[in-house]
């Protein structure tokens, strides 16, 4: 279609000077380029041909997505099919359609293409919103823009640039495309949902990337060389059809059931007939139908139609004359006609009908079908109407007395007959019409819905083309006459093609399989199931492949053939890790017949000697949290332990993520807030919309869930319109979301900005109250009942700590009464519930009773689109920087991170109050006064000092954040989307959380902090010490001193606090019961990893 379309081409990739310095060759094709990059290639590769109405509203914004893939030279061929008015008397002063015809005619004969496309935009840019082109705005702007034109010569009736005018609403027409407005990608339509101009641009670009990658196998394979037309090698494809019809080329099929055997062949009894099931119906009349043919040569027929309809009305006679033409010049093709009368049979309204069939009881094949289409046509029909005898229209060649004698003693019964086969089993209502092929229901047509020869073309090819042709075949071999291998062909086909499909089977022959091969035989004297796995043994997917094996060997009988396919050099140890994967192949229970608890992972016959972590892979919509365990999971050392170390974990919460866009912008409505509940409490659970990608996420369980847009802002300036993927009508305000699955649940919402507050920002300043934003993704801890509302909260002290394993949740505990001690500020604590050990979430509590604190838990899911890290310390690296604007409430102005290995020696309330000078966040920069380190100093050096310039490079141990400002400069989403770039690098990022602030330095300011404000020794001479407001315990690279050791050698009071924290956890203890296996672990003297 795309070679005979009546197209005015824009552009010619492969003739046009623009493109005239890309490369021509097909191996370009082959060669290696970065992922999403569409190469420019002199070919016409892709082609897109536009079917537009030029006064369809619909049109002005796909001819300017046209302009702008032009003008950025994306190797697309793009061609317009214009439908206009097709009458010869009309002008192009009272037809805006015909007039926008001319005129471009006339800019692209007298001028050239590209500059009527500019025309096309320049004339729909005169459009205002809601209107229409008009004939005005066409004379005005032909006559400003080319003010010695002829008016009249251009658009009047005998008009010289009216050439073709009628051809593009033929063509259409003929074609069976579909609704206007529509496009066609190399000869495929885009559905209506593709056509939205907010949608299609990314669609055309990911259909350009999904057929590259069939030409590149095309070019590979040879199937396309470079003397090949690239579009005559699309138009000889086997999928290309010559019209396009929904309704045949739907994969939505109904069949029939032609598995029953006739219970009788007697169709006269209505009663009978009437009680037989469908499958029983369609037997009988298939066993007595009759055809008119045009066999092969063999007297075959691969295809059967079966024309329904009342053949008294115009629409059901044209039914059947196109299918009787289509038969005519198809052979291997015969019709059977079916009526299905608009009232009660009668001898009235079964005229036609009973013609028909008694030519076909009394006439030779050729005869009968040209009676009956003689019959069909209208001037006939009048005459019968007009009184005309039925004998009068007998043509030559007809037994007439044979016909007559058949005709005039028909009863109706069978016709009784088919009318209820056409209600009970095909499911038309009197009078209604369709088309059965080889037992393929098409229909109930509409009344007025044309189905024409090429349609019955189409039919018949695709019918031959998905199996019918090689049923044939098969049938053919088996010697059967042509009217029972005909039926048989019929019968087969439907049944095969109603079936469900399956992958077609490929057997594999390996040379050589007796080295580097796990064999395992099947039972014998068993069906079985041939399995063959081809796998490098040392990565992850071999980890949990050799568990799904297992366990299919369990479930089914297999023959298992695994392949090792190594890696011939390895540069490191590629697996760092032990790996159970739970899948259980049964039910397990117990002695007692009682369900056991649940899956377990068991890692049996460890090393001892390492230090190991024990970490879950979940799926990516699941919260799982160790909820049991006196035991430090971030740092195991078997021969500590006796016994088994043991851990019970807990699905907390099922994910629901989305995407959110601003339908007027296309744009994701950053900052805007989401409410997640149930009928009786809809504030259950909150959050907000990243920038990136219009993300959000919430935790949620299973049930129904009502989203709302949260009361405030959110809701005052925006409405939702849009939602899919949710449990409810897509233009419902509440948006119901059903939770019944543990796989995962993604939404996308689409929101407006309502009328009164078009101009409105929502990240505006406003005196909203505190509880306008309640916790994001957290959990209350059962710390402090104090009324949060009788605070101000700039009286609240809100600290941030992350912490794994349980020698730095002892440094964490340290630190808190640290901050205690040197404020008189209420203080809260924000903690990543992530990764705290089950021992801290217990203890927590009592500790903020006893030191008057409050606390928050608080959780956030890496969202699955953002390049994942798999090292435990580098993902909680991670959730100290990327997540910051979505991990805490709105009414935190400002939050303080510091980390849990750090002593605080001053009142953090001044580094809150201390003015950043309009940056979203201040760090410490690294101390330069230990000399002897300057060999270490690698921000002095190489890429480092030069991005940095006179700047400082800044340590991440303790920084302070103005959250409003972080939000309103979107800082979050700028360090997401760098670190997305920068992370595809392993080698990039080392120190994720300092690096990635401090190469953002340009885009997200920093303001330095006062030096004092953070003290290493690792960097900072002794002298500094004296002013030090905060001590943090670096990492010595020099002398690798355990920080146990160093802390209580740096920081004299450290011991007091741990001997007082020591003190308060053995009274917690002993309140608690007495024995737990913790009692059997020696005290944790180690540096976690």
């Amino acid at each position: 279609m795309v070679n005979t379309c009546p197209s005015k081409w824009v552009n010619d990739i492969e003739n046009d000077m623009m493109y005239h310095s890309w490369p021509t060759g097909l191996q370009e094709l082959l060669r290696a380029t970065f992922p999403g990059v569409i190469r420019q290639i002199r070919r016409n590769f892709f082609n897109l041909v536009m079917f537009l109405d030029p006064v369809q509203e619909e049109s002005v914004e796909l001819v300017k997505l046209a302009e702008l893939f032009y003008k950025h030279k994306i190797p697309l061929r793009i061609g317009f099919v214009f439908v206009v008015n097709t009458k010869d008397e009309i002008d192009g002063f009272s037809d805006a359609g015909v007039g926008f015809y001319r005129l471009l005619n006339y800019i692209a004969d007298e001028y050239d293409v590209s500059q009527a496309l500019m025309s096309m935009v320049s004339l729909y840019n005169k459009v205002n919103v809601g209107e229409t082109l008009s004939v005005d705005t066409i004379s005005a702007y032909l006559k400003r823009k080319f003010p010695k034109a002829n008016a009249e010569r251009i658009l009047g009736v005998e008009s010289e640039y009216d050439d073709k005018r009628k051809d593009g609403a033929l063509f259409y027409k003929k074609s069976g495309v579909g609704a206007l407005p529509l496009a066609l990608f190399n000869g495929v339509p885009l559905s209506p949902d593709e056509m939205d101009p907010e949608e299609l641009e990314t669609i055309l670009l990911q259909h350009i990337m999904d057929s590259t990658t069939t030409f590149q196998r095309a070019v590979f394979m040879g199937q396309l060389t470079e003397g090949t037309d690239v579009v005559d090698y699309i138009m000889e494809q086997a999928n290309v059809v010559p019209r396009m019809n929904p309704l045949i080329l739907s994969t939505d099929r109904k069949y029939l059931d032609f598995t029953a055997t006739p219970v009788v062949d007697d169709w006269e009894d209505t009663t009978m007939f009437s009680f037989f099931d469908s499958r029983d119906k369609t037997a009988v009349m298939a066993k007595r139908m009759k055809y008119f043919t045009n066999n092969d040569d063999d007297g075959m027929s691969a295809v059967t139609m079966w024309i329904a309809g009342d053949f008294e009305k115009v629409s059901g006679r044209k039914l059947l004359l196109s299918a009787l033409k289509h038969v005519k010049s198809s052979p291997g093709v015969r019709i059977g006609v079916i009526d299905n009368p608009s009232g009660k049979p009668s001898e009235d309204n079964t005229v036609l009908y009973r013609a028909i069939w008694a030519s076909f009881l009394t006439q030779k094949n050729k005869a009968a079908a040209e009676f009956v289409q003689k019959l069909l046509k209208e001037q006939s029909s009048q005459l019968l109407q007009q009184g005309t005898k039925m004998k009068d229209l007998l043509m030559q060649g007809m037994d007439k007395d044979a016909f007559e004698k058949k005709f005039n003693t028909l009863e109706v019964d069978f016709i009784r007959t088919q009318q209820i086969f056409c209600q009970d089993v095909l499911k038309l209502s009197p009078g209604q019409r369709a088309v059965i092929s080889n037992g393929r229901i098409l229909g109930p047509f509409e009344e007025q819905e044309e189905f024409t020869m090429e349609d019955f073309h189409l039919l018949e090819r695709i019918t031959l083309r998905s199996s019918a042709e090689k049923i044939k075949a098969k049938v053919k071999q088996m010697g059967m006459k042509p009217k029972q291998a005909s039926d048989l062909v019929m019968k087969v086909d439907a049944l095969l093609t109603a079936a469900p499909k399956g992958e077609a089977r490929r057997d594999v022959h390996f040379i050589k399989d007796s080295h580097s091969v796990l064999q395992l035989s099947p039972r014998e004297n068993e069906v079985f199931y041939d399995v063959v796995a081809i796998v490098d043994p040392l990565t992850r997917e071999a980890q949990k492949m050799s568990s799904l094996l297992i366990v299919l060997s369990q479930v089914v009988n297999v023959r298992l053939q695994v392949f090792m396919n190594c890696r011939a050099k390895l540069s490191e140890m590629p697996l760092k890790s032990f790996y159970r994967f739970v899948l259980e192949s049964d039910v397990a229970f117990l002695a007692n017949d009682t369900v056991s608890a649940g899956p377990v992972a068991r890692f049996m016959e460890l090393p001892e000697s390492p230090l190991l972590t024990l970490n879950m892979i979940t799926p990516e919509s699941w919260m799982v949290q160790a909820v049991r365990s006196p035991y430090d999971l971030d740092n195991i050392h078997l021969q500590e332990v006796n016994g088994v170390v043991a851990a019970e974990y807990e699905l907390e919460h099922l994910l629901l993520e989305g995407h959110c866009f601003d339908l007027s912008t296309g744009q994701p409505p950053r900052g805007l807030q989401f409410t997640l509940g149930m009928s009786l409490d809809p504030l259950m659970y909150d959050t907000i919309v990243m920038a990136n990608l219009g993300y959000f996420q919430l935790k949620a369980s299973p049930g129904a869930w009502i989203l709302r847009l949260r009361k405030g802002r959110s809701e005052d300036i925006y409405q939702i319109l849009t939602h899919d993927g949710t449990d409810s009508p897509a233009d419902a305000g509440d948006v119901v979301v059903v939770l019944n699955s543990f796989h995962s649940k993604i939404i996308k919402v689409r929101v407006q900005k309502k009328a009164e507050k078009i101009s409105e920002d929502l990240l505006s300043e406003s005196n909203e109250s505190k509880g306008l934003w309640d916790s994001i993704a957290s959990i209350t801890g059962g710390g402090s009942k104090k009324d949060e509302g009788q605070k101000k909260k700039e009286e609240v002290l809100n600290i941030f700590s992350v912490a794994s394993g349980h020698l730095y949740e002892r440094f964490l505990r340290i630190m808190m009464l640290s901050v205690i001690r040197h404020t008189k500020t209420p203080v809260k604590f924000w903690f990543l519930k992530n990764y705290l050990s089950p021992s801290f979430k217990e203890t927590i509590p009592r500790m903020a009773e006893s030191y008057s604190f409050e606390y928050e838990l608080v959780q956030y899911k890496w969202p699955r689109w953002l390049h994942q890290q798999t090292e435990k310390q580098r993902i909680i690296w991670g959730y100290k920087i990327l997540f910051l604007d979505v991990l805490f409430p709105l009414a935190v102005d400002k939050i303080i991170f510091v980390d849990a290995d750090q002593i605080v020696r001053a009142d953090l309330k001044e580094l809150r109050d201390l003015d950043l000078e309009g940056a979203p966040y201040g760090y410490t920069p690294f101390c330069d006064s230990r000399r002897e380190m300057e060999g270490y100093r690698f921000w002095k050096t190489g890429y480092w000092a030069s991005h940095l310039g006179n700047r400082k490079y800044h340590i991440s141990a303790l920084y302070v954040v103005d959250l409003k400002k972080f939000r309103k400069i979107a800082a979050g989403d700028r360090l997401r989307g760098q670190y997305q770039a920068l992370s595809q690098d392993p080698n990039s990022l080392s120190n994720l959380d300092q690096d990635l602030p401090n190469n953002m330095i340009h885009q997200v300011a920093i303001k330095s902090l006062p030096q004092e404000w953070l003290w290493c020794e690792t960097w900072c001479d002794n002298t500094s010490k004296l002013a030090a407001k905060t001590i943090d315990l670096c990492n010595n690279p020099k002398t690798k001193e355990p920080k146990l050791t160093a802390a209580a050698r740096i920081v004299p009071e450290w011991v007091e606090y741990d001997n007082e924290i020591k003190q308060l956890l053995r009274q917690i203890q002993e309140q608690e019961e007495p024995a737990t296996p913790s009692q059997h672990i020696k005290d944790n003297k180690r540096d976690e990893l």
